[in-house]
């Protein structure tokens, strides 16, 4: 099953008199259940090309198709009701609320965007700490825990709505090389508890070596895909 499919797809941003392509007219598509990367330096689109696939960010033109859905079009309450119920979202800097706890911060988008009873949310909740291997900190605040944890509490809440897709922007470069491989090893096992597409925008090589899919990016152009661990095609 395709997960994403993208055709033609641009973005641009207009400044004044001056239109600055991101996104220039690229093709690709993911299948569900894939461990990708979007890699390319800074500027090249990779940031941007995340935001249209969660839908925060509409294209300019093409298609988009997210989870069987053409989002190109899509309303800005729309958008933000599909992503409540389709997509999870894992950031660099965590974005986890401080005077909430471990547990609270994982159940939140139950409340905010799906609106569960109150059992079922805590079954869920308990479900997903257990899963990160955070029933003990449920407790405390993103204050007094380690990055590491912190990046643990964040998948387990980009997971909790049963999301079918991930979307990580740079999710280990605020990790220590350790942290940062057990973070990618935990995403890969959430993967194939969840049945989950995690996608990346990422410079870190250990991410990059451990995805199966590699799409580069360059000037909003997709330059070329590899599988992963070698070879690449245009």
């Amino acid at each position: 099953m395709t997960i994403v499919a993208a055709r033609q797809l641009t973005k641009e941003y207009v400044a004044g008199d001056i239109t600055v392509p991101a996104i220039r007219g690229v093709d690709f598509s993911i299948e569900a259940g894939s461990f990708v990367s979007f890699v390319g330096p800074s500027g090249s689109g990779k940031s941007t090309l995340l935001n249209m696939i969660g839908c925060l960010d509409p294209p300019t033109s093409g298609s988009l198709e997210v989870v069987g859905k053409d989002v190109a079009g899509l309303r800005s309450s729309e958008s933000a009701r599909f992503r409540g119920e389709h997509i999870g979202f894992i950031f660099q800097d965590f974005n986890l609320i401080p005077v909430l706890t471990v547990f609270e911060n994982i159940e939140y988008p139950l409340i905010m965007v799906q609106n569960w009873p109150v059992r079922k949310r805590r079954q869920q909740v308990e479900r997903l700490l257990e899963a990160v291997g955070m029933q003990d900190q449920a407790n405390k605040y993103p204050g007094q825990i380690s990055g590491g944890q912190k990046q643990r509490v964040a998948v387990a809440r980009a997971l909790v709505t049963n999301a079918k897709l991930v979307l990580a922007d740079e999710p280990t470069a605020n990790l220590d090389r350790d942290t940062a491989n057990r973070i990618i090893s935990l995403m890969k096992t959430m993967r194939d508890e969840f049945d989950t597409t995690f996608i990346f925008s990422t410079h870190d090589p250990k991410v990059v070596k451990n995805a199966e899919i590699v799409f580069a990016l360059e000037d909003g152009l997709l330059q070329t895909e590899s599988n992963g661990q070698g070879g690449s095609h245009v």
